[in-house]
């Protein structure tokens, strides 16, 4: 039957932080200042941090530190970028700051002096796919002088160090004016403290961001290549992104409504947005670098996180096809004259399908796997000639991401990505009893079709409780690498998603926390198993049953988040590839 996709909740309008926010200034634009939780000091010297947003353990973080000389426009850069990552556009009559350039306040008590951290937990509608920690330094070249810019030299040292700080880097933002002709002995301090601290390697991650650009090439970049800074080049220039917020708090307006005088504003907006995109997309695949762990512990954290945002949309869908077969269930219920009768009635519900999105415009490419049409990395660096060397696949070459735990040869490297979306479908009871009866081979009475229902009830909140179980055992690691005593168990974390549900509410929201109620439930039964405690006769019951049903699933094998995501048809084919 048609399917037509439902209602959901996509990238929302960035007008709703407003609520989250301090007005600081009413007019068109009116200027919203970012309400910032400081996050808890274990110790007094311990590095000033602070989070927009409930933290997000199960996103991926970057971490990007921002230096520049005092002028250099740095915060108000910060600024218009914490404002593309929310969504803004130039017609919206608002404006938000995470930092107040007046004061270089946040909304908490002054850190002019110090190294600060401000941490944006990843949530629906951000315009990067990941939490983003944003390390904002007080300007070089103050009135402080040499003493003051070896001080926040150290500071930067010990940022990066305390057990309590930021342990890896990805990215290094030099902030540059574009008419700069040449580097002060102060700039080139910098570049050398820098290195001196994380070693010459950080060179990689090292991109120039300039302001008070126009359309020419800014004079800083040969100022740059005359002082041998080390920084990635492409043509012999320092790879670079051009920024002009001059007018990133002026009035606004639609393109139509300026003329040519005054069209320079959405021009200059508009560079920043193309720039804010191409910066972030080379972001997603910098190498990240740490003071105090090693290359291969990075490497480990990498893999657990491509891990655990692989599985997610996996979880999704499962929990999907339990809303589904609940309302298949109270359709029978509903019905049960008819189905006593054998008489034929139509009813809707909503089921997950899969999308294909293309994502040529972000400048990256996402890991596919061909066999489950899933997409296990997104984005992915590695090209396919070293695609045993992405983070979604193990030593042995095979998929820690897609269900079907595929090998290296059946994952390629695309522009578009595989995208679970939810459909409303009309359905009908003799729709839904020919699907059984095929699965299984033989005729279903009514009490027959119920218990096959049942039993893929089961057998669906088993893959959830196993699919939850490696996630929190991922979790769990990251927080031991991040020498993080309190780690999440996997009954913890199924709560910490319950409590998300609730705060989020979106459609179906009480249908998925009364499934992970249940899926709860047989976590707590099988840390209980783990941990030797004594069952009750029917908890011993329950867990055989359970262990029978993984079992019996294991030896049918199929690919059960393909066949979930299509009802067996209905799969888009991917640009070049057969139906498969």
């Amino acid at each position: 039957m048609a399917s037509t996709p439902t209602e959901t909740l996509t990238e929302g309008n960035a007008g709703r932080y407003r609520t989250e926010s301090k007005l600081l200034s009413e007019g068109n634009p009116s200027v919203h200042q970012l309400q910032l939780q400081p996050v808890h000091r274990e110790n007094k010297g311990d590095p000033f941090k602070y989070r927009f947003g409930k933290e997000s353990p199960a996103h991926n973080v970057k971490t990007i530190m921002f230096l520049g000389a005092t002028g250099s426009g740095k915060t108000t850069l910060i600024n218009a970028m914490v404002n593309y990552i929310l969504g803004v556009e130039w017609e919206d009559d608002f404006r938000y700051k995470l930092i107040h350039e007046d004061t270089n306040r946040s909304q908490a008590e002054s850190q002019t002096s110090e190294v600060t951290a401000y941490e944006l937990s990843h949530r629906e509608g951000f315009r990067v796919p990941y939490s983003l920690v944003i390390i904002d330094t007080p300007g070089f070249g103050d009135t402080g002088g040499l003493r003051q810019d070896t001080r926040i030299t150290e500071q930067i040292r010990e940022f990066f160090a305390s057990p309590h700080g930021v342990d890896q880097i990805d990215g290094i933002c030099f902030v540059a004016q574009a008419a700069l002709a040449r580097l002060t002995e102060t700039q080139k301090h910098i570049f050398n403290s820098i290195l001196s601290i994380f070693g010459k390697d950080i060179a990689e991650n090292i991109r120039i961001l300039v302001t008070f650009a126009d359309r020419g090439l800014p004079s800083v970049l040969e100022a740059i290549n005359k002082a041998k800074i080390p920084c990635p080049k492409a043509k012999g220039r320092p790879i670079h992104f051009k920024f002009n917020n001059y007018d990133l708090f002026s009035q606004t307006g639609t393109s139509e409504d300026c003329d040519d005088e005054d069209s320079f504003d959405p021009m200059n907006w508009k560079m920043g947005s193309t720039n804010a995109n191409k910066f972030f997309a080379a972001l997603s695949n910098m190498t990240p670098k740490s003071l105090r762990l090693t290359k291969e512990v990075l490497w480990e954290r990498k893999q657990l996180d491509v891990t655990v945002r692989g599985l997610q949309p996996q979880m999704r869908v499962a929990l999907m096809k339990l809303e589904e077969i609940r309302k298949t269930q109270r359709e029978l219920d509903r019905h049960k004259d008819d189905v006593e009768k054998n008489r034929n009635f139509e009813y809707e519900t909503t089921e997950p399908k899969i999308e294909i999105k293309d994502i040529t415009s972000t400048g990256t490419q996402a890991r596919n796997c061909q066999k489950c049409f899933m997409t296990c990395e997104n984005p992915c660096g590695c090209s396919d000639w070293w695609k045993y060397f992405c983070a979604a696949m193990d030593g042995w070459g095979n998929c820690t991401v897609c269900p079907g735990k595929c090998a290296s040869r059946h994952h390629q490297r695309q522009n578009y990505t595989f995208d679970n979306i939810t459909v409303t479908e009309k359905k009908t009871y003799r729709d839904v009893k020919a699907k059984y009866e095929t699965a299984c081979g033989e005729q279903l009475t009514q009490e027959k079709l119920k218990q096959k229902l049942e039993e893929e009830f089961v057998q669906i909140q088993c893959k959830v409780q196993e699919l939850v179980d490696t996630i929190s055992r991922c979790l769990a690691r990251l927080d031991e690498i991040a020498l993080n005593p309190n780690p999440l168990s996997t009954p913890d974390y199924i709560e910490l998603m319950i409590v998300t549900e609730k705060q989020e509410a979106k459609p179906g929201f009480l249908e998925r926390i009364e499934s992970l109620g249940d899926i709860k439930k047989i976590a707590e039964l099988v840390a209980k198993v783990a941990k030797r405690e004594t069952l009750k006769p029917e908890e011993s019951e329950k867990y055989d049953r359970l262990q029978q049903i993984k079992q019996d699933q294991e030896k049918k094998g199929h690919n059960w988040f393909r066949s979930w995501c299509s009802g067996g048809e209905g799969t888009p084919t991917p640009p070049g590839a057969a139906k498969q």
